[in-house]
């Protein structure tokens, strides 16, 4: 049977015994169904899955999703090479803000696995910070703000109006679709969504493409927005995942924000990334 071990207080747990092979059972694949669904991060180390495997366990927790904006491999549509070559520095890296992934999409991402195959001996950590707990604890007056409101969110990198200066954009090794008009619009989802498993009430804003709150302009809620940024990104509601060779993680997008650190400039990192997707943020 495997063992699950917290990582933190409020997210994240570690799987033990459990052997991902070519096929995954029926229990084991309930089990870490649940696990996701309550702890949002979940791990699982010494794996060294192939994209097959990978894909397989994908589907453990929805359909497979192929990403918008973002090239994937050439022979494989449904899978991510999330790579910094040793060369690239100077710049900035993929993920490297706190978001939760293309939240500006009519049905966001529900998930996704990473799969960890070259990683620096130190650095290029993740970091999840749980928005279920950010929500809990989140003062009355700002509760009383987002609760039964919607918030705006446009594709900024992606976009015109948005568009990041070039030297703050992750390197060449990723390539994306730049200046997209179509990504300039606006959509809106709950600014507090719910979690169908467990029940438990998220936000769901994030810096990166978040604008502002339904019925108010983009000066209005920025005040507002930083707030909330401020105490969803606290240490307290996060945990940091050290990355090895071999590792699994799968993690909730609704229910989580991330950010990929960006300190091992002259050593290479591949990751494959896979995604899932689900029902619309209710």
């Amino acid at each position: 049977m495997p063992e699950l071990r917290k990582l933190t207080g409020y997210i994240g747990a570690e799987i033990v015994g459990l052997s991902l092979g070519e096929e995954i059972e029926a229990a084991d694949a309930a089990f870490l169904r649940e696990s996701l669904a309550r702890h949002q991060v979940i791990v699982l180390r010494g794996q060294h899955l192939d994209r097959s495997k990978q894909k397989k366990l994908n589907r453990v927790f929805g359909s497979p999703m192929r990403l918008p904006y973002v090239e994937p491999l050439a022979d494989d549509p449904e899978t991510i090479a999330v790579l910094k070559e040793a060369d690239e520095g100077g710049g900035g890296v993929f993920g490297g803000e706190w978001h939760s992934d293309f939240s500006f999409l009519a049905n966001p991402p529900a998930g996704s696995v990473l799969n960890a195959v070259e990683i620096p001996e130190v650095g290029g950590d993740t970091v999840w910070a749980s928005q279920t707990a950010a929500y809990a604890s989140l003062p009355e007056d700002l509760k009383t703000l987002v609760d039964g409101r919607t918030a705006v969110h446009v594709g900024k990198p992606y976009g015109v109006k948005f568009a990041p200066p070039e030297e703050t954009r992750s390197g060449a090794s990723i390539r994306m679709t730049r200046g997209d008009p179509e990504a300039d619009r606006e959509t809106s989802h709950p600014a507090v969504i719910t979690e169908p498993v467990t029940g438990a009430k998220a936000l769901f804003l994030n810096p990166i493409y978040t604008t502002r709150f339904d019925g108010m302009t983009e000066e209005e809620s920025d005040p507002l927005l930083q707030a909330i940024y401020r105490h969803c990104t606290r240490p307290d509601f996060s945990c940091r995942h050290r990355w090895q060779a071999g590792d699994i993680v799968v993690w909730d997008n609704r229910t989580t924000l991330h950010y990929a650190t960006n300190d091992y400039d002259g050593h290479r990192r591949l990751l494959y990334r896979t995604t899932f997707q689900g029902t619309p943020p209710r």
